[in-house]
C-alpha cells in the first residue's frame, strides 16, 4: 500500500491552526470527518485513542515531524490525514524542536501488520529533508499530494 492511497484531498491541510497537542489531534480528526473517513459520532472515540497512544510517548519523532497514530475499532479501514503548521507547534518531540508536519494514521484494531508497514513508509518518506522542505513550502492540498506521489515513485525505483 502506498501512502498516497491513504490520503484524500479533503483530509489534507496546509494550514493547521491549532497550537496545542490535543487541539491538533482534534483538528486532524476533523479532516478525517470532512473526507468521510470517520463518522462524526466516532470523533471522540478516535481522539481518545490518539491521546492514549500519546500518553505512552510522543509521536513527535523529531526533525519537525509527528506521526500521531492509533488503532480504533470504530474505523473499518486504515485512514490518514496530513497537516502542515506554518508556525510550528510544541508537540513534545523527541528532539525538543517544534513540529511542522503532522501525518495522522488510524487503523482498525485487528490489523497490526499493515499499520506498522504504513508507519514505516511514512517515517522513511519524511526522514528526507528535501521532501520535508518541499511539503512545508506547498500552498495547497493538491500539490502536497502530488509531491507525496512523486517521492513515493522515486523511492520505489
Amino acid at each position: 500500500m502506498k501512502i498516497a492511497e491513504l490520503l484524500e484531498k479533503e483530509a489534507v491541510s496546509v494550514d493547521i491552526k491549532s497550537k496545542d497537542k490535543g487541539l491538533i489531534l482534534a483538528e486532524m480528526v476533523d479532516l478525517l470527518v470532512d473526507s468521510g473517513n470517520v463518522k462524526k459520532p466516532d470523533t471522540n472515540e478516535v481522539i481518545k485513542k490518539l491521546k492514549e497512544r500519546e500518553a505512552l510517548g510522543s509521536t513527535g519523532i523529531g526533525k519537525g515531524v509527528a506521526i500521531p497514530h492509533a488503532k480504533c475499532p470504530k474505523c473499518k479501514k486504515m485512514v490518514a490525514a496530513f497537516g502542515i503548521s506554518k508556525e510550528g507547534v510544541d508537540f513534545k518531540s523527541l528532539d525538543g524542536q517544534l513540529t511542522y508536519i503532522f501525518f495522522l494514521l488510524i487503523a482498525p484494531g485487528e490489523t497490526p501488520g499493515p499499520h506498522l508497514k504504513a508507519l514505516a513508509r511514512i517515517s522513511r518518506l519524511l526522514d528526507d529533508k528535501f521532501v520535508r522542505d518541499r511539503l512545508r513550502a506547498t500552498g495547497n492540498a493538491r500539490d502536497l499530494l502530488k509531491i507525496i506521489k512523486e517521492e513515493e515513485q522515486k523511492k520505489a525505483q
